[in-house]
């Protein structure tokens, strides 16, 4: 696999399972499950939980919550899923940080402390700058940057999110030193950039769809194989000459050790709501790419990422 080009791609989803008695009749949700998010809200990962969230209930005995745990780039919730009695009643909406935290030492969990239940999306990351700023193409953004050492900051959502290794990795591609800014997620990154306090932000596409729709935010290019569909004006990375793809996927993920009867019912709600022309419309309308992939395929591919993504850490100098 190329090391300069590391897009998280969906395999091919999996007929839907349809919801049936037998989940219903099981005694399991017998109380409120609550669903972690590692991230604040109103960032890519909070609004796919929250979309989620809202289908799966209409199967569900007991409602699924949402809760935000925030804290060391995505560490302290995705901690809080690895730690959670296993009894099915705290879930996560995981992200790919569980592959990438640990080899930074950042985290106590690993990534085989997971136990896949299904994945729901996928994103890449962009570079987006104020509307106002005076760079009008990403080659004059990097020039300005590679001209200006560690002058231009650059936002995400924590330090050792992927946000921050799709800006790291920029730097390494292109010979530029970024001042790297963490958040506790990518909507407060956004606000910063919003508000000046900042020059530009990686996160994905549809953290900034409704700044760049408003015309306050200008979009430079996106880190994927193709472009976007929501931003079809928006030129990849690779079209403008970076040889760079990075992104994201968000997927619910519980800890190891769940009853079987547990498993079982979650992975079903999963496979109907996740798969269900309602959530496919709610991520198109929040401009998030529908990205379904089953446990199986799912947890083969987070084995796959933790593995490359312990090489590539090393290779950028950051695993610890």
């Amino acid at each position: 696999m190329d090391r300069r080009s590391f897009t998280f791609s969906a395999l091919g989803a999996m007929a839907a399972i349809p919801l049936g008695g037998r989940a219903m009749a099981a005694g399991y949700p017998s109380r409120t499950i609550e669903m972690i998010v590692p991230y604040s809200a109103g960032g890519g990962t909070d609004l796919v939980a929250r979309a989620f969230a809202d289908i799966a209930n209409q199967s569900l005995a007991k409602a699924i919550g949402v809760v935000n745990r925030t804290g060391g780039g995505g560490a302290v919730g995705l901690t809080g899923i690895a730690r959670a009695r296993p009894n099915g009643f705290t879930i996560g909406l995981g992200t790919a940080e569980i592959t990438m935290l640990p080899h930074m030492g950042m985290a106590s969990f690993t990534a085989s402390d997971f136990t896949a239940i299904a994945q729901l999306n996928a994103d890449p990351s962009a570079i987006t700058v104020k509307a106002d700023a005076p760079w009008q193409t990403l080659e004059e953004f990097l020039a300005h940057a590679k001209e200006n050492p560690g002058t231009v900051r650059i936002g995400n959502s924590g330090t050792g999110a992927i946000w921050h290794l799709a800006a790291e990795a920029l730097g390494k591609e292109v010979g530029a030193t970024f001042n790297h800014i963490p958040f506790e997620g990518a909507a407060p990154a956004v606000t910063a950039l919003l508000g000046g306090h900042i020059e530009a932000v990686s996160v994905s596409p549809a953290e900034v769809s409704n700044f760049v729709a408003a015309g306050e935010l200008r979009m430079l290019g996106v880190m994927a194989d193709e472009r976007v569909a929501a931003f079809p004006d928006v030129a990849t990375f690779k079209e403008q000459g970076v040889d760079l793809s990075v992104g994201t996927w968000r997927g619910v993920l519980v800890p190891n050790g769940l009853p079987e009867e547990a498993l079982s019912v979650l992975r079903e709600v999963a496979a109907t709501a996740g798969q269900s022309e309602e959530f496919k419309a709610q991520l198109a309308k929040m401009n998030l790419n529908h990205a379904y992939m089953d446990a199986d395929a799912f947890q083969a591919k987070i084995a796959a990422q933790d593995e490359f993504f312990g090489e590539l850490m090393t290779e950028l100098g950051m695993a610890r």
